[in-house]
C-alpha cells in the first residue's frame, strides 16, 4: 500500500498535521514568551525568542521520532487519529523540555499550560454554536458533548474510542472505557521506561475537562464536571458527568 492510500500519511493528513504544527508553534510563542522555567538545578529563568524557536524545532523532530509508535494507521477514523496525533505532540513537548534540561515537574506544568492554550481555543470554537443558540448551561453542555462524540471522539470501539453516553435529568454522562491517546502514551511510557511521559499526559489532558466544562456552560460558574475514575490512573473507566447546574456558591467574581 502506498503513502497515498495509507491512513494518516496521505496529502489530507499531511495538511492537517501542518495546521496542528502551526497551532502548536503559535501557542509555544504565546505561552513561553512570558513563562518562568526551572532547570534541573532549581534555577529559574525565561527563554528568549531564539530559544523558543529551537524548542519548537526540537519538538517537531521528537514528534517525528515518536510518531511511528502511535500506529495511526490502525485507528478507525480521522477524529481518533487527530487526537492521537495531538498526544504525540504532547509527549514530544514533554520529552523535548526535559532533554533541554528543564526540571520534570516544571516540564509537566509547561506542557499543561501549552496544551490548555490550544485546547481552550479549539473548545471555544466547537462550543460556539451552542453558546450562540441558548443561554441554558445544560443545553450548551449536552449539545456540545453530543457533537464532540461525533467528531473527534466517535467511538467504534478499541483501538478507537469506546464510550457509552446517556442523559440523566439535565446532565449528560459519558463513560469512556478506551481512550486511544491514553493508550498510546501509556504504551510509550511502558516501552521506554519513561514514567514521566504518562504523568505529563495525566496532568494535562486528564485535567482539562473541569475548566473545559465551565467554558462550554458559559455561565461564569465552576462545578460543571465530575469524574470519580480515570483511565490514566489505572481505572477501568473515565466516568465523566457533565453537570448542567453548578452551585451558585461557586460563582466566579
Amino acid at each position: 500500500m502506498n503513502n497515498q492510500q495509507t491512513p494518516g500519511i496521505g496529502p489530507i493528513w499531511r495538511l492537517i498535521r501542518g495546521v496542528l504544527s502551526h497551532l502548536l508553534s503559535r501557542a509555544a510563542h504565546r505561552v513561553l514568551t512570558n513563562y518562568t522555567l526551572v532547570d534541573a538545578r532549581g534555577e529559574r529563568f525565561r527563554w528568549l525568542e531564539p530559544e523558543i524557536i529551537r524548542f519548537v524545532q526540537a519538538m517537531e523532530t521528537e514528534a517525528e521520532v515518536l510518531r511511528p509508535g502511535a500506529r495511526l494507521d490502525t485507528l478507525p477514523s480521522r477524529g481518533n487519529r487527530l487526537m492521537v496525533e495531538l498526544a504525540v505532540y504532547t509527549a514530544a513537548c514533554d520529552r523535548t523540555l526535559r532533554h533541554m534540561g528543564i526540571d520534570p515537574a516544571c516540564a509537566r506544568q509547561t506542557v499543561a499550560d501549552l496544551g490548555w492554550d490550544v485546547y481552550r481555543r479549539l473548545l471555544a470554537v466547537t462550543s460556539l454554536p451552542a453558546r450562540l443558540i441558548t443561554r441554558d448551561p445544560g443545553r450548551r453542555l449536552r449539545w456540545t458533548i453530543r457533537m464532540l462524540l461525533r467528531f473527534p471522539f466517535n467511538a467504534p470501539g478499541a483501538p478507537g474510542y469506546a464510550v457509552e453516553s446517556r442523559v440523566e435529568g439535565d446532565d449528560i454522562l459519558t463513560h469512556f472505557t478506551h481512550c486511544p491517546p491514553q493508550t498510546y502514551v501509556r504504551r510509550l511510557s511502558e516501552e521506554t521506561g519513561d514514567a514521566d511521559a504518562l504523568e505529563s499526559f495525566r496532568q494535562s489532558w486528564c485535567l482539562y475537562d473541569w475548566p473545559g466544562a465551565d467554558l462550554i456552560a458559559g455561565d461564569n460558574l465552576r462545578g460543571h464536571y465530575h469524574r470519580p475514575h480515570t483511565l490514566s490512573h489505572g481505572d477501568s473507566v473515565c466516568d465523566m458527568c457533565w453537570v448542567a447546574h453548578a452551585s451558585r456558591r461557586r460563582a466566579l467574581h
